[in-house]
């Protein structure tokens, strides 16, 4: 699903993406709760979602798709780099984030690795994310303390790299385990954390001690 509120935005994204045999555009919306109600009717796996838009902006949409039965991967996709969107989008649930003037091939692969259940933000948004953390020094809370505290030591050596934002295969030639057990790890260190995918993950990897407890 395309969701931007300017109709040659969406023109544009369609044309890039069934280029691709592989992608299917099932639905389009102008604003966020337009999204929110072709969600309910189309079954997707990904939706690209703009963050300033009438109604109901990105952040807003992305917090109700988050609360559906099934919920799509959620790309934000905008022209801006400021803290609060970047940061915004992450807890709301986003699965990734990429800037505008990302390359066509890159989108049509940010779809493809979302859809895979994995989660990305472009290189840019990545570092800018980091710099945020550091300055904002926001620390754990008592509870994501105690999460991080149940994971075995195994899993938070997957935690930490997850925070490096490596994708499985990396984890598991750096561990030197196969890629399903990775996925296995970060399968369990999502419900320990509680939160709804590895970039939220990686957040909590930036604050967390250098060593499990």
């Amino acid at each position: 699903m395309i969701v931007d509120d300017e109709p040659f935005v969406r023109h544009g994204l369609r044309t890039i993406l069934e280029a691709d045999p592989g992608i299917e555009i099932v639905a389009e919306a102008a604003d966020g709760q337009a999204a929110v109600e072709a969600a309910g009717t189309h079954a997707c796996d990904v939706a690209l979602v703009d963050i300033r838009m009438p109604r109901m902006d990105g952040i807003a949409a992305t917090r109700r798709l988050m609360t559906m039965p099934a919920p799509p991967a959620v790309i934000i996709l905008t022209t801006f780099r400021f803290d609060e969107y970047v940061t915004e989008a992450l807890h709301a649930g986003a699965a990734g984030f990429l800037l505008k003037d990302t390359r066509p091939a890159e989108i049509v692969q940010a779809v493809h690795t979302v859809a895979s259940g994995h989660a990305l933000l472009s290189p840019a948004v990545t570092r800018h994310v980091i710099e945020i953390l550091l300055q904002r020094h926001r620390g754990l809370t008592a509870q994501e303390r105690t999460r991080i505290a149940s994971l075995t030591a195994r899993e938070h050596e997957v935690f930490l790299l997850v925070g490096q934002g490596l994708p499985n295969a990396d984890i598991a030639r750096s561990l030197s385990t196969s890629e399903a057990t990775v996925k296995m790890h970060v399968s369990r260190i999502l419900a320990k954390l509680q939160v709804e995918n590895r970039v939220q993950a990686a957040l909590l990897a930036h604050e967390a001690p250098p060593a499990a407890g």
